[in-house]
């Protein structure tokens, strides 16, 4: 499937089929696209939470309790859930370790590239943390884009997809420690095949004309 036939078909499944299963090939490039995500200057300030058991997929269904608790069958019948959590924090040594990385991928030809690559992601981060005082939400950004990456990557391999945002963030923090690790949950993502009750899988796709959405200078 060509990614624009995919971007007119995908839609946020409302039930999944819990007898159909996503294979494992094709969960572990789904996966593998996801850490492939872009962010701003590399600054990759996430962390995925991946549930496929039962066991697993019920502590995630702690998030969507009380007013969310219409997305609870969303998890549990899903084939996965995937967990999308940012660092609540860009450390130094999280900075230090992207460099580190890309040293390894061979992305610095001389040490004056390391440096500038230094410079200028430490820039933004100074920027975004003391000027604009919005580094959490800057951060956030970034799991964001993981989400649309994972959502079109999902639609093309014909894996239907519900990104959640009706989760109790605080219940799930606790649940899976995750303000120990530095990190605060954002969003979720169930992943499977579309079941009969989905009553979104026979809507048609709306979205606001070209005319309205483009600009042409």
């Amino acid at each position: 499937m060509n990614l624009l036939a995919a971007a007119k078909t995908r839609y946020a499944t409302k039930a999944y089929d819990p007898a159909r299963k996503v294979p494992q090939e094709t969960i572990d490039g789904l996966l593998e696209l996801l850490r492939h995500s872009p962010s701003s200057v590399n600054s990759q300030p996430w962390h995925f939470v991946v549930a496929s058991s039962d066991a697993g997929k019920e502590r995630l269904a702690k998030g969507a309790q009380g007013n969310f608790s219409y997305n609870a069958p969303k998890i549990r019948d899903a084939s996965y859930v995937i967990l999308l959590c940012a660092s609540v924090d860009m450390t130094p040594e999280h900075l230090e370790a992207l460099l580190e990385q890309e040293a390894r991928d061979g992305r610095f030809a001389k040490p004056e590239a390391r440096a500038g690559q230094q410079a200028t992601r430490n820039g933004y981060v100074t920027l975004h943390r003391y000027e604009y005082k919005d580094l959490q939400h800057w951060m956030e950004k970034q799991v964001y884009l993981a989400l649309g990456t994972l959502l079109l990557g999902a639609a093309a391999e014909g894996i239907d997809a519900t990104p959640m945002e009706g989760i109790d963030h605080r219940a799930l923090d606790l649940e899976l420690g995750l303000r120990e690790q530095g990190l605060t949950s954002v969003v979720m993502v169930s992943l499977g095949y579309r079941g009969e009750a989905d009553f979104n899988a026979g809507l048609p796709k709306s979205r606001l004309p070209a005319e309205t959405v483009f600009t042409y200078l």
